[in-house]
């Protein structure tokens, strides 16, 4: 675990993430999380669109061996 902070539920039951966890983690005003709860646990990950991960993968070796049979 990097960091840990506490934060306050708001009588409107909203939390204010913390600027260093914010920071951290890449994320700016407006995204969207998605909140799992686990063992008593909440979880937020960030929503992040398909198109973030354009490029992930370069350079990678795509090429596999295939048996004679196949396509």
């Amino acid at each position: 675990m990097d960091h840990v902070e506490t934060v306050t539920l708001s009588s409107k039951f909203q939390i204010l993430i913390p600027k260093r966890t914010r920071e951290a983690v890449g994320l700016n005003s407006g995204e969207k999380l998605k909140i799992f709860v686990h063992d008593g646990r909440i979880e937020l990950v960030p929503v992040k669109p398909m198109r973030s991960f354009r490029g992930i993968a370069k350079g990678i070796d795509a090429s596999i061996e295939r048996d004679d049979d196949r396509l």
